[in-house]
């Protein structure tokens, strides 16, 4: 054979066997479409949790999975673009948390939707029931009334308000003056786990501590701010389960099947620090019956 013709015959076989790869590549890898109503620091712990669970269920970010992230920053009124974006971008599979599951379902019927938290999927609308969805949402629930009145419970076992003062926060602007004005009116702080709380968690700490002010919280990261107690579910723990829910439908599930389940794990987290900046004596029993002490 000629090396002209061993050549031709060499590209000829490259050709043949280049196409199938070619073909493989241009297949895209699926795409979720990540909801964050708080900031991306905010919920760094959430969506690490989130992102090595997928990979343990062989779901590798930038390889066989796309993952386009979008954060609220607290703002309600970012919503409804990010939700329409996300339609447009025809992403196979929304996950977000609280408040934004009611503007995803209003902006999709199609694409479905896995919600880490919500207070009450059927009172909302969200889902026909617990049991079966029977929409395109599905997700973990937790009974917000409940958790509230628990909450209190703990607070009162600890300082000794029971009056109740609200301050409604509505923009980033507000929360200083807002806590400026609890002084001498309040015994404590009852913090709501909400996008806009979470985003400024430093920040309401750093002031309620000034003002000598124990907190209250939903979620681990206030009392790592410097917040005196949270009580809630643990929230690593509820994006490794939505993960878990991405890969059910990724692999062919319909969420109008999966049923919605309830948070297992609560933690009580005390941070004794804090607690000696405000003089406070956490009873003994008290902090034996806390998942964790931050000292």
């Amino acid at each position: 054979m000629s090396s002209m013709k061993r050549r031709e015959f060499i590209l000829a076989l490259g050709g043949a066997v280049a196409s199938p790869l070619a073909a493989r590549a241009q297949q895209t890898p699926p795409m979720i479409g990540f909801l964050g109503p708080a900031s991306a620091s905010a919920m760094s712990a959430w969506t690490a949790a989130f992102v090595q669970r997928l990979r343990e269920l062989g779901w590798i970010e930038g390889r066989t999975i796309r993952i386009e992230y979008r954060w609220g920053d607290g703002r309600a009124d970012r919503l409804p673009e990010i939700a329409a974006e996300f339609v447009r971008l025809k992403v196979d599979v929304i996950v977000t948390t609280g408040t934004p599951v009611t503007v995803l379902k209003e902006a999709t019927s199609n694409i479905p939707i896995v919600f880490t938290i919500a207070n009450d999927p059927v009172g909302g609308g969200l889902v026909g029931s617990l049991s079966r969805p029977g929409g395109n949402v599905t997700g973990l629930s937790q009974l917000a009334a409940d958790l509230g009145g628990k909450r209190l419970e703990l607070l009162r076992e600890v300082t000794l308000g029971l009056e109740v003062v609200n301050s409604e926060i509505r923009r980033s602007e507000e929360v200083t003056p807002a806590i400026e004005s609890l002084k001498g009116r309040a015994d404590a702080i009852y913090v709501q786990a909400d996008p806009l709380m979470n985003t400024n968690r430093v920040r309401i700490s750093t002031l309620a501590l000034g003002a000598r002010l124990p907190t209250l919280g939903g979620i681990r990261e206030y009392v790592e701010a410097g917040g005196l107690m949270s009580y809630g579910p643990n929230f690593p723990d509820l994006f490794r389960r939505a993960a878990e829910y991405v890969d059910k439908i990724l692999r062919g599930a319909k969420p109008s099947d999966l049923p919605v389940e309830q948070p297992t794990r609560f933690d009580l987290v005390v941070n004794l620090t804090t607690a000696k900046v405000l003089g406070l004596k956490v009873p003994e029993a008290f902090l034996v019956r806390a998942d964790e002490v931050i000292e």
